[in-house]
């Protein structure tokens, strides 16, 4: 985390996440416009936040686009500042101020594991559990075959989709369509590609959730870093995550518990 907080100390590449925050996926002319300092200047400023994680690059066409990458401001706030956290409303509030939707969103994640340990994590269904609020996810998983997340207090289907693509462990590419609210149901089906590449005795994880609409609702988005930084916690420690967002479903639980007692 050195990196992160280097990258951090310096109040242009502070700015520059403001960019970001405000409008994911620019090009290197678009940011440098917006400061007094040469293009130069700003390539090397987004070239160490890039070194940090904290912003990841996209090739669309001839233009190089730059995308905010949250995992790693996740990943310090679930070491030291969860513990302090209010409960999961005011951090989902708190995170909505700083978060945009947009039509694409890049998250990328380094994590000490082989892909085969990886993969399994994504597709089995008890160990995706584990660091993904508690949601179970069901599938043969056969390319074009259907997937359904459901969680134990809900009697209800919470997603589903289909696996377009499947090339283990290396690459999934899914369908997504949110059932859990109506303010979600509304929005449509997007698309979720996991991409999967060993780096020595570890692995970069990119999870790119694409096909969203214009101003889509941040619950379709929002959980991913605290889903991701979950999943590097399980496969690198063996422990889980007790932040109030990975509580959540556990809640609701208690809660329709309670009502059913009293009637």
């Amino acid at each position: 985390m050195d990196d992160v907080f280097k990258a951090l100390a310096d109040p242009t590449r502070r700015r520059l996440l403001d960019q970001l925050f405000r409008e994911d996926g620019q090009t290197l002319g678009a940011l440098a416009r917006r400061f007094k300092m040469t293009r130069f200047g700003v390539m090397k400023h987004l070239s160490q936040l890039e070194d940090a994680g904290l912003v990841v690059t996209r090739r669309h066409g001839r233009e190089k686009l730059h995308f905010l990458n949250a995992v790693p401001i996740r990943l310090v706030h679930d070491r030291w500042v969860s513990k302090y956290a209010e409960p999961w409303a005011a951090a989902l509030s708190e995170l909505k101020n700083k978060m945009e939707a947009h039509v694409e969103k890049i998250f990328e994640i380094y994590i000490k594991t082989t892909p085969e340990r990886l993969w399994e994590a994504i597709t089995d269904s008890e160990m995706r559990s584990k660091y993904n609020f508690g949601v179970r996810i069901v599938s043969d998983w056969t390319p074009g075959s259907r997937y359904e997340t459901r969680h134990p207090s809900r009697p209800t289907i919470l997603g589903e989709g289909k696996n377009i693509e499947l090339d283990p462990p290396r690459r999934l590419v899914q369908t997504m369509k949110a059932l859990w609210g109506e303010d979600v149901k509304s929005e449509g089906t997007s698309r979720v590609t996991w991409e999967i590449e060993q780096v020595g005795d570890s692995c970069h994880l990119t999870v790119t959730h694409d096909q969203l609409r214009d101003g889509a609702n941040e619950e379709l988005y929002g959980g991913w870093p605290m889903i991701l930084s979950g999943l590097k916690t399980l496969l690198e420690t063996g422990e889980l995550l007790t932040t109030p967002g990975s509580l959540m479903y556990a809640d609701h639980g208690r809660a329709d518990a309670t009502k059913r007692a009293a009637r």
